[in-house]
């Protein structure tokens, strides 16, 4: 288990500041023992929260092409046939992907291939489950394709509180499935865009894996 190197900043940030709060209490209520312990403890709490949500514990990714894995930690909270307008701008399966503060917020690649496509866009924060968000959130959309040549897309999309999206990937790199390409800071959600013939491995609400869980197996 590691730190991510997106917390890196964050948390020592936030250790300066516990810090000089439980400072500030000493300082000017020397003689409250009380107030002392709680805010100790309060601050304790504080960074340990902050700090498990920066959690990257290492995995090991069994490769197959014709899988399909989910890209992050969370909860499976759409399964349905819907159109994808940006890239394919046909009907597609979309399998979603909540992820709560408490999850492993990597993301990684659900198949490995070339990046054909990959496109951040500015937006608003709704919230992660709002039907919009998808389409008019801050997002990023990525289409993969794989050695057999089938393009998967994954998109990043930011929350109410999530509002920092990283990615480390462009147009022409070659990933190799399960690879961290991103990170969504404080919760939010990924949608994966499969044909209409992959057969769906997961149901509503199981719990995923980033890496791990199996999605849907392509034709």
């Amino acid at each position: 288990m590691t730190i991510h190197k997106e917390g890196l900043k964050i948390l020592f940030i936030l250790l300066a500041v516990l810090f000089a709060i439980n400072y500030a209490v000493k300082y000017y209520f020397p003689e409250v023992e009380l107030a002392h312990q709680l805010t100790l403890i309060a601050s304790l709490i504080v960074y340990l929260l902050v700090l498990q949500f920066f959690r990257n514990p290492s995995i090991q990714i069994e490769l197959d092409d014709k899988l399909v894995l989910a890209p992050a930690e969370g909860k499976v909270v759409v399964i349905e046939n819907t159109v994808e307008g940006e890239y394919f701008k046909d009907e597609r399966k979309q399998i979603s992907i909540f992820m709560s503060p408490l999850n492993v917020h990597v993301c990684r690649t659900p198949v490995g291939g070339i990046v054909k496509y990959f496109k951040y866009h500015a937006g608003k924060y709704l919230v992660a489950w709002h039907p919009k968000s998808s389409t008019e959130n801050e997002r990023t959309t990525m289409v993969i394709q794989n050695p057999s040549g089938t393009e998967v897309l994954v998109r990043q999309i930011a929350g109410a509180v999530a509002r920092r999206i990283k990615w480390y990937t462009k147009e022409n790199d070659k990933l190799v499935q399960g690879q961290e390409y991103g990170f969504i800071k404080f919760g939010s959600r990924l949608d994966v865009f499969l044909p209409l013939d992959a057969e769906i491995k997961v149901s509503l609400d199981q719990k995923t894996k980033g890496g791990k869980t199996i999605l849907a197996e392509l034709k």
